[in-house]
């Protein structure tokens, strides 16, 4: 343990395509956090436009970046939205996985999503919203890999996961016309 400011932190996302705006958020976590717990949404979704790659692949692209700063975990819909529901069930996760809750949540979105833990009595999890510095989102970095626009995709992509822009580009390709999806 390195003694940072917050025991635990945790985001949330689908981390499909994963870019540059993901790679500074859990950076930042790490900075500040001496563990950091990413847990994929949707991660029984893929082969869709939307939800293109499977949990181990999105586990293994985190894993490859980040190897052991960051602990990554599955965390799939449950059909509720984002509201208290949801949150109870992101808890339960990380409760199970870490063995005590968060105390910071840290996300990429404009949305808040501290009211995910609304009904949970004397639990205080602080949220940092990483604002949006990089101007690139998943549906984009999907489109650059749909069009093979390498040079593009590349700037907005770790030098580590470069080697595996075919491997991404085929599994983008295979399911692009698959506009089902069963994710929230």
């Amino acid at each position: 343990m390195d003694n940072k400011i917050y025991k635990l932190g945790i985001i949330v996302g689908r981390f499909q395509v994963f870019h540059s705006g993901h790679e500074d958020m859990i950076n930042t976590a790490i900075s500040l956090c001496d563990k950091v717990g990413i847990f994929v949404g949707s991660s029984q979704e893929s082969n869709t436009l939307k939800n293109p790659f499977s949990y181990e692949t999105r586990e293994k692209i985190l894993k490859k970046v980040f190897s052991d700063k960051v602990s990554v975990f599955p965390l799939p819909d449950i059909g509720v939205g984002n509201n208290s529901t949801w949150g109870d069930y992101v808890l339960k996760n990380v409760n199970e996985r870490f063995g005590f809750s968060p105390d910071l949540l840290i996300s990429g979105k404009e949305s808040r999503r501290v009211d995910w833990f609304d009904s949970v009595n004397g639990l205080s999890i602080a949220e940092l919203y990483i604002p949006k510095t990089i101007d690139i989102s998943a549906t984009q970095m999907r489109e650059h890999l749909i069009n093979n626009d390498f040079e593009e995709w590349k700037s907005y992509t770790n030098k580590e996961l470069w080697d595996d822009y075919q491997m991404f580009r085929n599994i983008i390709c295979e399911c692009k016309n698959n506009l089902e999806t069963d994710s929230i």
